[in-house]
Parts: C-alpha cells; sequence; structure tokens
C-alpha cells in the first residue's frame, strides 16, 4: 500500500513540477494535501526529500518554492544524458540488442500527443523513449541513474514544448533519426542523431 508521504511525493515531481507555470512558484501545503487527499504532515515529509533533491527550495517564513531550472543545470542535464544515452547507442548496435519494436511504438504513440493540452504526456513518452534506449544495455545501477535524471529532464522537455512552437514535431523527427541509426546498426550516426537532439533541446530551453 502506498504511504501519504510516497502519495504525495509522486503527485508533486510528476504532476506540480513538471508545470511550466508553477516554476518558481511557492506552494501551499494545505492546498496540496486537499488535493492530494492526504494531511499535511506526509506533503511537508515529500517536499524535505524534494528539497533534500534539490528540486524545491525551502523558504524560511515562506514555506517551499519550485526551484527553476537554471542555465547551467539545464547544461549539466544535457551534458549527463548525452553521455549515459550515447553509451547506450553504441552497446545496443555492438551486442544487436536494441529495443526496435518498442521504440517504435515508443515512438507512434508520442506522434498522436501533439496538442499542446497534451504537452505533459507527450513528454512523459519522451522520456520513456529515452529510459528504454538506456534500459535495454541490462545495467540496473546505470537505470537507476539514469531515472534520477527522470524530473528534471520532464521538466525541462515541457518548459521546450512551450518555449518554442513547432518542437514536437521537430523533437518527433529527432527521436526517429535515433532510432533509424540504431535500427541501421550505425552507432556514429545514432550519437550524432542523440547529440543534435539534446542540442537542439538546450538550445530552445536557453532562449527561453
Amino acid at each position: 500500500m502506498t504511504s501519504g508521504r510516497d502519495k504525495a511525493y509522486a503527485y508533486l515531481k510528476d504532476t506540480v513540477l513538471t508545470d511550466p507555470e508553477m516554476q518558481g512558484a511557492f506552494l501551499s501545503e494545505q492546498e496540496l494535501a486537499d488535493r492530494i487527499g492526504v494531511s499535511r504532515t506526509p506533503v511537508r515529509e515529500a517536499l524535505l526529500q524534494l528539497a533534500a533533491e534539490d528540486l524545491v527550495e525551502l523558504v524560511p517564513k515562506r514555506g517551499a518554492r519550485v526551484s527553476p531550472l537554471t542555465g547551467r543545470e539545464i547544461r549539466e542535464l544535457m551534458e549527463l544524458r548525452g553521455i549515459v544515452e550515447r553509451y547506450a547507442a553504441q552497446q545496443l548496435v555492438s551486442g544487436g540488442t536494441t529495443p526496435v519494436a518498442e521504440l517504435r511504438s515508443l515512438l507512434a504513440q508520442q506522434s498522436e500527443l501533439t496538442g499542446a493540452d497534451q504537452a505533459r504526456e507527450f513528454i512523459a513518452v519522451d522520456h520513456r523513449f529515452h529510459a528504454a534506449l538506456v534500459s535495454a544495455v541490462g545495467n540496473a545501477l546505470l537505470d537507476r541513474h539514469y531515472d534520477g535524471l527522470r524530473s528534471r529532464q520532464v521538466r525541462a522537455g515541457v518548459v521546450a514544448l512551450f518555449n518554442r512552437q513547432g518542437r514536437q514535431e521537430a523533437v518527433l523527427e529527432e527521436h526517429e533519426a535515433i532510432l533509424d541509426a540504431l535500427t541501421a546498426g550505425d552507432a556514429e550516426a545514432a550519437c550524432a542523431a542523440i547529440d543534435h537532439h539534446l542540442e537542439s533541446t538546450l538550445k530552445v530551453l536557453l532562449a527561453g
């Protein structure tokens, strides 16, 4: 059975922190407790956990504030993702273990989520696409490390969609290029496609 703290933590991380309008906003413990259906104590515990992960900031006498992603954090996120995803691509091509059917299915799902009101769901599937690439390597420690980036990755992705008209279509094309290279067994092209995808996202985010 899911505890109140875990329920609050999941809601905050997956719903509140990924809302572009909440970036930099202060959070009401009571309002969140009412929305989630728990008391204020598990909400407070969840906020403490998120603060330890540098996802919210606890301001004396003001409460918890959603920490906006800084330019430095965005650059570091994309750099780290690039290291992990390029490694995954090389390993999959080398071992012939690319989960082509799974990646193709996720790309098909993502292509149906093109409305502005579906941005968060679009980015959730986006993360699953990249996570499937990493997971197929079969390294449990790498999986956990990459999953630790999920909240920041989803937040950055949603913000990017709101910052640039037509970004959803571009993401689909970039994912298609990554998958085509992997399917062809071309590790160099796959790494280049991953770099292009991450660099494009970085430019959109830094442009604001």
